[in-house]
């Protein structure tokens, strides 16, 4: 078991939803945080909270998708906390866009965001873990990054991305003292199903959602990242039935094909681009 207290974390996206609970989480850990994001109200209202319950926190605004900026989270948070011990890459977002139609341009971008924006963070990040024998990197992928959902193959491939470089650079550091993990939340009650119905068709979902019987919070998730940096592991996974259903699909993939088929038809997204 890893004590926490004092170790500086990182942590992109923390303005909502699972970002600002794992930033609240790890600081009542006794952690340091350096909140990032673009909205800098909200990122303050998440310091604030911090501090009133003794932690402490600095903001950093900026996108994830400008390598300069997470250098810059980097060096700030080591400016006022000390030797960074962990970096959490969480920022993201997804559309329900059908993958033969999506402008070639939305998929670059949310590649940038989602996948190039963690290995931004994550590469400097370990460069120091490295030099120093200790750290924890970590990136918030999704259990889709082990399924192509329909109408979601943009999303679930970035997060896929995520899920296969996690893996490779876990065992390239094995021995070095440096641990990389990815998490892989199911449906989680926080913006992003509002945000990703923006940028979709008709500005709503249609296939998205597990309805609230298997909605997980913020807080579920970010228990369980925190539960990781005291003892780490590879994957982690909030959901151990997602983490169960999620295999099944991939050892059974006629099964699975089956069952987004009759998803498709039940929800009128079968042929249909609206």
């Amino acid at each position: 078991m890893i004590d926490l207290r004092s170790r500086p974390v990182v942590i992109t996206g923390a303005s909502s939803g699972i970002g600002a609970a794992t930033a609240v989480a790890c600081a009542r850990a006794g952690m340091p945080v350096g909140l990032f994001a673009r909205r800098e109200e909200k990122l303050a209202a998440v310091r604030e909270r911090i501090e009133r319950d003794g932690g402490r926190a600095i903001v950093v605004v900026g996108d994830v998708s400008d390598p300069g900026a997470n250098l810059e989270l980097i060096a700030r948070a080591e400016e006022a906390f000390g030797v960074l011990y962990a970096a959490v890459a969480n920022a993201g977002y997804g559309a329900e866009v059908e993958c033969a139609t999506m402008a070639i341009e939305d998929i670059r971008q949310m590649f940038e965001v989602n996948f190039f924006g963690s290995m931004f963070l994550v590469q400097p990040a370990v460069a120091k873990f490295r030099e120093r024998g200790s750290g924890h990197a970590m990136m918030v992928s999704s259990c889709l990054s082990k399924l192509g959902l329909p109408r979601y193959g943009a999303y679930s491939a970035s997060k896929a991305m995520q899920d296969h470089f996690c893996r490779a650079m876990r065992h390239e550091l094995r021995g070095t003292g440096v641990h990389v993990s990815s998490v892989h939340p199911v449906g989680t009650k926080t913006e992003f199903f509002d945000e990703a119905a923006k940028k979709s068709k008709g500005g709503k979902l249609r296939l998205a959602g597990s309805g609230d019987r298997f909605m997980q919070t913020s807080e579920t998730v970010a228990g369980a990242m925190v539960k990781c940096l005291r003892k780490p592991r590879g994957e982690v996974w909030p959901s151990p039935l997602a983490r169960f259903g999620f295999g099944l699909g991939v050892m059974l993939p006629g099964v699975t094909d089956w069952l987004l088929g009759r998803r498709m038809e039940k929800r009128g997204g079968r042929g249909n681009r609206q």
